[in-house]
């Protein structure tokens, strides 16, 4: 069985105008299946974020190559990952961001517009935001959300098309710990219905919950000529 997620030796590293190198992760490897929760863990500028976005198919890695069902991304047209990657997997980023003039069922329901399923889907999106907690805010707008509402509005529209991957940067971020502890509740429910679930943390609650844990730090030789020569052969500029 192919893994939902797979990164071979994943590096992420940027240069600046004047050429300073700065790697924000190095070598790193991830083989996600079904039921499973793997969380990246690591200080601020560690390259979580960096590492989510590879995972998720938005930025393409310094080195590496990231796989999903077996297939690897690389050699892919922009919209043909697009294609896949709303087949395949839901996103929350780390502002679980919304769009604000539409109200809170609309977010959830966009995913299904691109495919002209958003009446079929209507049902699952109000069911979803009533699981989650939210369901009395569906016409309520992003602005009028706390924090932790606005949380659970993206879970639910990341969970929307029903995909069997889940790619959450910091889900638990700003959260006072109940409101924590009722993410991290949902996500291990998630794991047990069978989701793979790829996880940003530095909350220590959630990195404890997690099956397997990455942690990101100082890539070890990772030296700045060795970075500009990875730099170079990846065409970054």
């Amino acid at each position: 069985m192919a893994s939902l997620l797979e990164l071979r030796a994943v590096s992420v590293a940027f240069a600046d105008r004047a050429g300073a190198v700065t790697v924000l992760a190095d070598s790193v490897d991830v083989a996600l299946r079904p039921s499973r929760l793997h969380c990246v863990t690591g200080l601020g500028g560690s390259g979580k974020t960096s590492v989510l976005s590879v995972a998720a198919g938005l930025l393409q890695p310094t080195s590496g190559t990231v796989a999903w069902n077996g297939e690897e991304l690389d050699g892919l047209s922009q919209d043909a990952v697009a294609t896949r990657r709303s087949a395949h997997l839901g996103y929350v980023d780390q502002e679980s961001t919304l769009l604000g003039h539409l109200s809170v069922v609309e977010n959830v329901l966009l995913p299904a517009v691109p495919r002209r399923r958003a009446g079929e889907l209507a049902g699952r999106a109000a069911a979803l935001l009533a699981e989650y907690g939210v369901g009395e805010l569906a016409d309520a707008r992003p602005a009028e959300l706390t924090i932790g509402e606005r949380r659970r509005v993206a879970l639910a529209r990341a969970l929307l098309l029903e995909p069997p991957l889940l790619i959450l940067d910091e889900p638990t971020a700003g959260l006072d710990r109940p409101a924590a502890a009722r993410m991290i509740a949902a996500l291990e429910a998630l794991r047990e219905a069978g989701s793979a679930l790829f996880v940003a943390s530095s909350d220590q609650a959630l990195i404890d919950a997690a099956d397997v844990r990455t942690t990101l730090g100082t890539p070890p030789g990772a030296t700045l000529e060795t970075t500009q020569a990875t730099i170079r052969r990846s065409g970054i500029r």
